[in-house]
């Protein structure tokens, strides 16, 4: 029998742990394991500190609900989601960058047609959004599928508040690539901060804020699935985005309009903004 202690256990644990059928698990878990043991030794936790490490994740799995994913919090937070995101996502330079999904998402969002609007009850200013779906070189893509959420008014998504889908939908491009529609004026507004995670941003000294923006996860056959945001150029957290979510080729201006002609032709007597804004999608098996 091996004898235990600070210097064997990580070798003693790696050989106990080589039966799996998976090659990938057996990869991920030893290097998992050896850095896991090299963080251990090198800041000298102690039994203390980890206790109340075995603490926090807890009351982040106590946190999470159908509501609420504190896990996918907590990873964006501590740059991972993000970090994963970019390096599964390379593609050449053209085409439109990848960013974190959020832990917002839902896959029952309603379909609607081109140029509807989707804020349903969601509150804020009245936003156009319109752009083409294409490949590299310009090729417009049609039949692509768009799914499009954002917070209201108030920083708060539908599945947040309980509500039935608002400010969150469904489109398809049509022949051309193109696609449109009406929703409003996203705004910076804090991640959920009440939970552990909260806590752990102030014990950091860091905001909870993220910088306004639409998320956007578009898909058609033959092409890579792109997940990304379009950011407002003009908001003042774009430098510290708490979820280090923004790209400088995801910046784009919402342009301010009086009252008066929207573009789907109805009269407004409040001021509404624009955005447009195209999606370029890589090919599958295509260069990276």
């Amino acid at each position: 029998m091996a004898t235990v202690n600070a210097e064997t256990i990580t070798q003693i644990v790696l050989a106990a742990s080589t039966g799996g059928p998976d090659k990938r698990v057996r990869k991920i878990m030893t290097s998992l394991v050896q850095h896991l043991h090299a963080f251990t030794r090198d800041v000298g936790l102690s039994e203390a500190e980890w206790a109340e490490g075995i603490k926090f994740l807890t009351r982040v799995g106590q946190f999470t609900d159908e509501r609420r994913q504190e896990f996918i919090l907590l990873s964006d937070v501590l740059g991972l989601s993000m970090l994963v995101t970019s390096q599964s996502n390379e593609k050449p330079a053209e085409c439109t960058e990848a960013t974190v999904l959020g832990p917002f998402y839902t896959s029952d969002a309603p379909k609607f047609a081109n140029g509807d609007d989707i804020s349903g009850a969601a509150s804020g200013d009245p936003c156009f959004v319109s752009g083409t779906v294409k490949g590299p070189g310009g090729r417009p893509v049609p039949g692509a599928r768009l799914e499009v959420w954002q917070a209201d008014d108030d920083g708060f998504y539908d599945v947040q508040l309980g509500e039935a889908a608002n400010a969150r939908g469904i489109f398809t491009s049509d022949t051309d690539g193109r696609f449109s529609f009406r929703s409003i004026l996203p705004q910076s507004y804090a991640i959920p901060h009440d939970g552990p995670v909260g806590d752990l941003l102030k014990i950091l000294g860091r905001h909870p804020w993220r910088p306004a923006h639409l998320h956007f996860k578009i898909e058609a056959e033959g092409y890579e699935r792109l997940i990304t945001h379009v950011f407002r150029s003009d908001d003042p957290y774009l430098d510290s985005d708490a979820v280090f979510g923004v790209r400088a080729s995801l910046i784009a201006d919402w342009v301010r309009h009086p009252p008066g002609c929207a573009p789907e032709g109805t009269i407004l007597s409040v001021p509404f903004y624009t955005l447009a804004f195209d999606f370029i999608l890589n090919p599958v098996g295509g260069d990276r």
